[in-house]
């Protein structure tokens, strides 16, 4: 038997492709149909060399939540023709991008993601304890932020509590982390966002490398792939996971343990 229908995270595409080709190119994929990736974004470079090592067709990306409001689609030569997305909405569900006061945006304007499940709000799932956040008409956040193209694309930007404010600037770390993921050393990263009396907000890179990194070097190649505001202010070199099996990262829980070590009185480490 022979594989031909594969899930994955970003983070094991990642793993894969960091093994070089000398390696991936010992095994045969005549067999594999499909690739699904979920549940995290995928830096648009990766994507883009997996496109180019096993195909656009076989490359199928899914954007949903466990709740089951709704999803969206895109296969490898779609996402070629508009690079970053995530696809369209599915049948069976309807999707808004609306700014902080609920007001639907035009394309190309980032906001908070509402989905609407044809069957109706509350009819996929409840929480235990808590309360979705909804608007009225039955449209419920999973507190993702995005926009869609004028071809009714969808983009992710990140979810809205990672969001960094930033002297005065939204600056989004799945971003960030992409361009530093690009590093050939560079096993995964987290940025977070540290306070700062001046800016609000000052970005901060955790990374776990699998080998020494020059800083200068790596804030020069940054400097090709984001635009001076985005680009952390301080890094911190680690070599332990910073995502958890399910290939998601988790920042909030590593921007408190950050900012235990700020307090007063801390033991340093």
């Amino acid at each position: 038997h022979h594989i031909d229908w594969v899930m994955m995270v970003p983070t094991m595409m990642h793993r894969i492709w960091r093994l070089g080709p000398e390696i991936r190119g010992k095994y045969d994929l005549s067999s594999l149909r499909v690739l699904l990736h979920l549940a995290a974004p995928c830096p648009a470079w990766l994507k883009e060399e997996w496109i180019n090592w096993i195909g656009p067709q076989k490359i199928h990306e899914l954007y949903a939540g466990t709740e089951g409001t709704g999803m969206t689609w895109i296969v490898g030569d779609e996402w070629l023709a508009h690079r970053g997305s995530v696809g369209r909405p599915q049948p069976g569900c309807e999707m808004i991008v609306v700014d902080g006061e609920g007001a639907p945006l035009p394309a190309g304007e980032v906001g908070e993601i509402y989905i609407r499940p044809a069957s109706g709000q509350g009819s996929t799932y409840h929480y235990l304890g808590d309360q979705a956040k909804a608007l009225e008409g039955g449209w419920e956040s999973l507190g993702d932020m995005g926009y869609f193209d004028a071809d009714g694309y969808l983009y992710l930007a990140d979810r809205l509590t990672d969001m960094i404010l930033s002297g005065g600037a939204n600056i989004y770390p799945a971003e960030v982390e992409a361009a530093i993921d690009a590093h050939p050393a560079v096993r995964s990263s987290a940025v977070i966002g540290l306070p700062d009396d001046d800016m609000g907000n000052l970005v901060h890179a955790i990374v776990d490398c699998t080998a020494p990194i020059d800083e200068a070097a790596l804030r020069a190649t940054l400097a090709d792939r984001l635009v001076k505001y985005k680009i952390p202010r301080s890094f911190e070199f680690v070599n332990t996971p910073l995502r958890d099996d399910a290939g998601k990262v988790r920042r909030k829980a590593l921007r408190e343990e950050r900012l235990a070590r700020m307090a007063p009185g801390a033991e340093r480490t």
